[in-house]
């Protein structure tokens, strides 16, 4: 019997990582998690709850008291302002330690999982067969989300969607507790230049390759 396929999908924002790894999930019959909900969650709760997004005690708490079911239907979670929230929250290292072993129990169910984040390839999981690290130039990844907001009726100027995706990078870059980087072992997956179509036929090139070397 072939052992569990999980694949764990990285990168920054807007760079197609989310969409990649929902079709992934759906092509090979996989759970799919996209992480970055559970940070907007917390992000959003500290809000909600008059706290500031930098009192690590409040997001922890927070986090420690994250219900998941659901997150994938709510609306609130796509916005802007959710998408900056858990740029910050993630930051502090009781919010990640909090949502570590939810993350790392939905990775290790039976079958296999595809989860999309931040840091699953090098921390979430660390052994999972299938590494993707999707990325794109700051400038296109800026363009999606302002054509995606302004889709939506969001008014926001292009240069202000370009200074928050840079603004994220840095700060998901520098964090002291599982910063966003590549692993040594992910196959770097840049689709500036692709559309999602061909961004996913690449992806799927990459997971098969992956499939063929762990079955052998």
């Amino acid at each position: 019997m072939s052992r569990p396929l999980v694949i764990a999908v990285d990168g920054p924002a807007a760079s197609g990582k989310g969409t990649i790894a929902a079709r992934l999930a759906q092509t090979y019959g996989l759970a799919h998690l996209d992480t970055g909900l559970l940070y907007r969650a917390v992000g959003l709760k500290v809000l909600e709850s008059g706290g500031s997004l930098d009192d690590a005690a409040a997001a922890t708490a927070a986090a420690r008291g994250l219900d998941p079911a659901g997150l994938s239907d709510d609306a609130r979670l796509t916005t802007g302002e959710a998408g900056e929230a858990a740029s910050r929250v993630a930051g502090h290292p009781g919010v990640r330690a909090a949502l570590l072993n939810l993350q790392q129990d939905f990775a290790a169910q039976a079958g296999g999982a595809v989860l999309d984040g931040r840091d699953i390839g090098t921390v979430i999981a660390p052994d999972a067969p299938a590494k993707l690290f999707v990325t794109a130039t700051p400038q296109v990844r800026a363009m999606r989300r302002w054509k995606q907001l302004t889709a939506r009726g969001i008014d926001i100027a292009f240069a202000d969607m370009l200074a928050d995706i840079q603004r994220r990078d840095e700060r998901d870059a520098g964090r002291g507790s599982a910063p966003m980087v590549q692993a040594q072992d992910a196959v770097l997956l840049d689709t500036t230049d692709m559309g999602i179509e061909a961004a996913f036929d690449a992806a799927r090139r990459i997971v098969e390759t992956a499939r063929a070397t762990r079955d052998r």
